[in-house]
């Protein structure tokens, strides 16, 4: 019992770090910039449940997946960090529709927030070394404990949109997708270079 809980506090620490809900969290209000309260919470609703699913599935099978389609590490990243960095380009250069926006709720809430954002190559990579230093218990627990986190953090989003009005929400999202392009380029920065590594 004692071993399991010094590998959960091990596991927890480094998803904790990668998962970074508090640094996601201007992203999201940026995204849900024009939603309701009721629509924001049904898009971080989805986006956990998409986030868990694929943290699961990806303890359960993600090397085999790689190995079988010969992905590696480099290549999620650098898929991922192009698509967000064309994401928010477009946010940051086009005036969209506040009902355009709560239309695209349901996807917003799968991609880009429940993956790559809040499950992205970061944690992907920190569980599938987890998983091969702990228990497997341990680390499915630490992520769901991270996760749990994670929805409370973004629960507290409906609150603070009312606190920042409409205008401090459409200041806020453009800073949010400045930094998702920022974060867009240190993806792709780092897989080329994994890559460029690995010749």
């Amino acid at each position: 019992m004692v071993d399991f809980f010094k590998d959960l506090l091990l596991s927890f620490i480094p998803v904790f770090i990668a998962m970074d809900a508090v640094g996601t969290l201007p992203i999201l209000l940026g995204l849900s910039e024009t939603m309701v309260a009721r629509e924001r919470a049904r898009m971080v609703r989805l986006a956990m449940l998409t986030a868990l699913f694929l943290g699961l599935g990806f303890i359960a099978l993600g090397k085999i997946v790689f190995l079988l389609m010969g992905i590696e590490v480099a290549d999620f990243l650098v898929a991922g960090g192009l698509i967000l960095f064309i994401l928010a380009t477009r946010e940051l250069l086009t005036e969209r529709r506040g009902e355009q926006v709560a239309a695209d709720g349901e996807m917003i809430g799968v991609f880009p927030l429940g993956t790559p954002l809040i499950v992205g190559p970061a944690v992907l990579t920190t569980l599938l070394l987890l998983i091969d230093r702990y228990s497997i218990g341990a680390v499915v627990l630490s992520f769901i404990i991270n996760l749990t986190i994670t929805w409370l953090i973004f629960a507290q989003g409906n609150r603070i949109a009312s606190f920042l009005g409409r205008s401090g929400l459409r200041a806020a999202s453009k800073i949010a997708m400045l930094l998702l392009a920022a974060i867009a380029i240190m993806m792709i920065r780092e897989g080329i270079t994994e890559i460029l590594m690995a010749l």
